[in-house]
């Protein structure tokens, strides 16, 4: 109850609200991304409904981290030193998640750039992919996303109504775009080799914010809508070509 007093009351609340709501639905799009290109390999029939699990799923994480503020906090502190850097358990988690993007981004790459691939797995038309393995997947980045973005609440206010209301919409919104987006990088083939560089560039920042490189996320996200935009108007003169050429 306090905490929605001072939100109530308080205009720097509102302020904090509104800026932490924005980091949230930006730090989910990396999520909302991997969610997408993974249940897009599944059966059309399971899609949306992984996509909503995977959402899900990440909504219940980020409220259990959230109920144990006082434990995420102490994730921070090194447990050990290496190559001059006190790694802590968030360190090992961002790594480890890190890592495991960049394998999983660069061998769909690999395999989308290989001319005699063993099995197609862009075919929409069948399964490449179980939805157990699918969903196994989705919780293991939801666990390093919802990490990551508690962690990020944490250090902007300590009020936990703000936090918890910042962290529903953010995943409201990931909930409304995820069908879309899944849609869209479906329909535009090209579009699967963009959002698969863009896992690529985020496991590199995770694998660098976990050796203590600090990556300003504002030119990480920056130079993604930046490609993004480029690719939007290759699409848009994909699609005027034929009716230039038909005049």
């Amino acid at each position: 109850m306090e905490g929605l007093n001072a939100l109530m009351n308080e205009p720097a609340a509102w302020i904090a609200l509104a800026t932490l709501v924005t980091m949230e639905i930006v730090l989910g799009i990396d999520n909302l991304i991997f969610i997408s290109i993974l249940s897009n390999k599944l059966p059309e029939a399971h899609r949306a409904r992984t996509r909503r699990l995977g959402i899900g799923l990440a909504l219940v994480l980020r409220l259990l981290l959230l109920a144990s503020v006082a434990y995420i906090v102490q994730l921070t502190r090194p447990i050990f030193t290496a190559f001059g850097h006190g790694f802590s358990w968030r360190d090992i988690i961002l790594v480890a998640g890190g890592l495991f993007l960049v394998w999983k981004a660069t061998r769909e790459i690999h395999h989308n750039v290989d001319p005699h691939p063993n099995e197609n797995e862009y075919d929409t038309s069948r399964s490449t992919l179980t939805v157990g393995a699918a969903i196994g997947q989705i919780i293991a980045l939801d666990l390093v996303f919802s990490i990551d973005s508690i962690i990020t609440a944490v250090g902007m206010t300590d009020n936990i109504a703000i936090m918890v209301i910042a962290v529903v919409t953010a995943v409201a919104v990931m909930l409304f775009a995820a069908t879309p987006l899944a849609n869209f990088i479906s329909a535009n083939p090209t579009v699967v080799m963009l959002a698969l560089s863009f896992l690529l560039l985020i496991g590199t920042t995770l694998i660098a914010e976990g050796f203590g490189v600090h990556v300003p996320k504002g030119y990480v996200y920056a130079a993604m809508a930046f490609s993004a935009a480029v690719e939007a108007l290759n699409i848009l003169a994909r699609g005027r070509r034929p009716k230039l050429d038909a005049h």
